[in-house]
């Protein structure tokens, strides 16, 4: 079994790849690094690029037998339930740069914890434009990271995210994520739900590309972040958080009794009143990392239904 195992799922990444392959070159104090990639479709010479791609020290093998488009999700989830066996899982997408001791820190954090118990790690970014000019850090959590956050909001950025083994084999027996979520966020529930543990490292270990095409990307501000936010409204949240409670309710054998009792609460609360669905949130320990995220949380909440 290989130390750690680096999904990479890409799609039209040409421009970019190029400098994200030569970080994961040049990481540091890997024994046998094994990159297992899955190309969604491109035409652009991603797959080229990819196959094309040594890594010293290390495998490089492509997911040949998971063909179609399945969407960033998806994918990722896909090559998570078909890469080899490996003592760590890392997430990596095709647009950013990797600082040189990127993956080995993340091991060595979670080698702190019990190898039985699933967690996760995450960390801080370096927000970089198109050409990797300095754009400033992404925000830290005021708050602890754990079930009640991940209810209602994600703060485990995938580029940055590593798994130990007892993660990876709980997300792959949860099943699919539901449709509009990221696998990120499927994992940060899933292994604060089982009763494991996420860190945070406040140290960023990558440039996060920032360039108009990210799935998802990232603001540098609470003040921008909310101003996001307020412009989506509040459907396409609730809609998802009653994607996310379904799909949980359906782990629930996965999940300790404390976080099955808390998607139990908010589940109930969908058929009730704003004033319920708002003391439910209470009740089920949801929270967001601001006092003004959580306000916003709260007027959605008895605005519409979940």
């Amino acid at each position: 079994m290989t130390d750690i195992v680096v999904l990479l799922s890409t799609y039209q990444g040409a421009g970019f790849l190029p400098d994200q392959l030569r970080s994961l070159a040049a990481q540091q104090g890997l024994a046998a690094p094994f990159l297992f990639w899955r190309d969604d479709g491109s035409t652009d010479g991603t797959q080229a690029l990819l196959r094309g791609f040594d890594w010293p020290g290390g495998i490089v093998r492509e997911a040949s037998m998971l063909p179609g488009r399945l969407g960033a999700m998806r994918s990722f989830l896909a090559l998570l339930a078909a890469a080899p066996e490996a003592s760590f899982t890392a997430f990596c997408d095709q647009d950013d740069v990797w600082l040189p001791g990127k993956l080995a820190r993340g091991m060595a954090r979670l080698s702190e914890l019990p190898a039985g118990r699933p967690a996760l790690y995450c960390a801080r970014q370096r927000l970089v434009d198109e050409a990797l000019r300095p754009q400033g850090l992404s925000p830290l959590p005021a708050r602890r990271l754990g079930f009640g956050n991940a209810l209602v909001q994600n703060v485990a950025t995938g580029c940055t995210v590593v798994l130990n083994a007892a993660a990876r084999r709980l997300v792959a027996a949860a099943g699919p994520a539901p449709e509009g979520s990221m696998h990120d966020w499927w994992c940060y529930l899933l292994v604060t739900g089982a009763g494991g543990t996420a860190l945070f490292d406040p140290e960023p270990q990558i440039l996060y590309r920032q360039h108009g095409r990210n799935v998802v990307g990232a603001a540098p501000s609470t003040a921008r972040r909310g101003l996001a936010a307020a412009r989506r409204g509040p459907k396409a949240f609730l809609r998802l958080l009653g994607a996310h409670l379904d799909a949980l309710d359906r782990a629930a054998s996965l999940l300790v009794p404390e976080a099955a009792a808390r998607v139990a609460i908010l589940r109930a609360a969908r058929s009730g009143g704003p004033l319920r669905r708002w003391r439910a949130l209470r009740a089920a320990g949801a929270y967001r990392q601001t006092l003004q995220e959580d306000l916003v949380l709260r007027a959605w909440m008895l605005l519409d239904r979940f």
